[in-house]
């Protein structure tokens, strides 16, 4: 006589909790995987004074269409990847990037400008920087004319990556 083996049959509990816990694990995943490419990066001599960062980038939709999709929070989420909470009002506080950066709008002009009080968080407390954007229509498409400025010595190598890969490159791509 051979001894009977219990078989095991999740319930709809047992399945929904490991569901759950497979997205949750890959979203940390992801997240983590993201994370490297915001660490700190030493600054090369050439810019390691540089306390400033000017862009004129051209972008294919109208400056409404950009305007909105850097303070409307569901957009900046679905374009970076990252979560983010924006207040999009004027002295409204956002948190990017999972809380990686953070700060307040100082001013917003309907789809023309934004300007925020801006700054990493692994920035010494009370130290931010401005970051403007000015959305000048040229047709149907927009050059954003961008300035960064006031951030601290040797940060500028660090902040033009992250300007290029964790907002230009995948806004167009958001925007194409």
């Amino acid at each position: 006589m051979h001894p009977t083996k219990a078989v095991f049959i999740p319930s709809r509990r047992h399945a929904l909790t490991a569901i759950a816990g497979t997205l949750a694990a890959t979203v940390v995943t992801r997240a983590q995987s993201q994370e490297p490419s915001m660490a700190h990066k030493p600054a090369t001599a050439a810019n390691a004074a540089r306390t400033s960062i000017h862009y004129d980038i051209d972008f294919k939709p109208s400056p409404q269409r950009l305007y909105e999709a850097i303070l409307d929070q569901k957009q900046f989420v679905a374009f970076t990847g990252m979560p983010a909470t924006i207040d999009a009002t004027p002295g409204g506080a956002f948190s990017q990037f999972g809380g990686m950066i953070v700060g307040r709008n100082i001013e917003l002009v309907h789809n023309q400008r934004i300007v925020q009080a801006w700054r990493p968080t692994h920035w010494d407390p009370g130290i931010y920087s401005i970051a403007h954007f000015e959305f000048n229509a040229r047709g149907s498409e927009t050059t954003l004319v961008f300035d960064h400025t006031g951030f601290p010595a040797g940060e500028y190598d660090h902040l033009d990556f992250g300007w290029q890969s964790h907002y230009w490159d995948p806004l167009k791509k958001f925007l194409a």
